[in-house]
């Protein structure tokens, strides 16, 4: 039982909100959000609650995993995936649908092209806000599940080298994991991506603050081998607006078996999905490959364990 819950009531809107503290109170209830599913397969603790998930953008697991959540919670739900047939088609402003929403809600889940576009939801509407994406801002709800498949493996952050590949500059599950687990000073991170694709140096000066070392380089045989998580994005083809560059970069880095056979026996392999040939099917079958097992099944007990906070005291 929570005596003193962070988030009850709060938007979640960046992975700056997270603290140690309340990391390790969120990471109590995923667990036992985790634990009620595999016993129970549901709860109603969020009867009478009612969430709209406003998704902007094409999403398939986020989405899909929220919905589940609130289900599996006992609560109800507004689906709104792609605004083609809504009022947004016919010109209508963020803020505007947002507080129409907050009218027949108790929660808004947003998902949005733009960066900065939760934050502004969040002004507008007098019920929390949560981000679920915010263009090439951040997801600090994958952050979270993502934190969590870390600390379910190794069962701590701390002297962990944690590597990083791919489309960093875009990648805003990065940004926001990044954030979060730079909050632990032993910890080693590497980044590997093309120079056109290194992480913002705002979010890199942020991590730098806090003294942790980060070691960059476009090559990741150079860091596979020291490497206790090994987290794979795709080039986010839907950020570029010259194709020709995107089909250049979009298979610089292809993790197979035969890249794997360097890595550390005890090292997880992670992607947040979609994957679009970054990894091949091959080392799905490679007992360090968590991406789907056991990542995406942690999103939606992350999920879980946020929306009853957010909603109950």
């Amino acid at each position: 039982m929570i005596t003193n819950n962070p988030f009850y009531n709060k938007d979640i809107l960046s992975s700056d909100q997270y603290t140690k503290k309340n990391l390790e109170v969120i990471v109590g209830v995923i667990n036992e959000m985790k634990s009620l599913v595999e016993k129970q397969g549901s709860t109603d603790i969020l009867k009478g609650k009612v969430i709209t998930a406003l998704f902007y953008e094409p999403s398939s697991r986020t989405f899909a995993s929220f919905i589940t959540a609130i289900q599996r919670l006992g609560g109800g739900f507004i689906p709104l995936q792609g605004v083609t047939y809504s009022s947004v088609s016919k010109g209508e402003s963020l803020e505007d649908t947002v507080r129409t929403f907050a009218c027949y809600s108790d929660a808004i889940i947003i998902r949005h092209p733009e960066v900065g576009s939760a934050k502004r939801a969040a002004v507008a509407s007098p019920v929390p806000v949560i981000n679920a994406g915010d263009g090439v801002g951040e997801h600090p709800t994958q952050s979270l599940l993502d934190y969590f498949t870390i600390i379910q493996r190794f069962g701590k952050i701390n002297g962990l080298t944690i590597t990083m590949v791919g489309d960093l500059l875009n990648g805003r599950t990065i940004h926001s994991l990044i954030k979060l687990v730079s909050l632990y000073s032993s910890v080693k991170i590497n980044l590997v991506s093309p120079e056109i694709l290194m992480l913002p140096d705002v979010i890199k000066a942020k991590v730098k603050q806090r003294r942790v070392k980060i070691f960059e380089t476009d090559r990741l045989e150079k860091v596979i081998g020291s490497s206790d998580v090994i987290y794979v994005t795709r080039v986010q083809k839907e950020r570029f607006s010259d194709l020709n560059l995107y089909e250049k970069l979009k298979h610089l880095y292809i993790l197979t078996p035969e890249a794997l056979k360097k890595a550390k026996k005890s090292a997880i392999v992670m992607h947040p999905l979609p994957r679009v040939g970054e990894i091949t099917e091959a080392v799905d079958k490679d007992k360090r490959a968590v991406y789907i097992k056991e990542q995406m099944r942690n999103g939606m007990y992350a999920r879980m364990a946020l929306l009853s906070m957010v909603l109950r005291k």
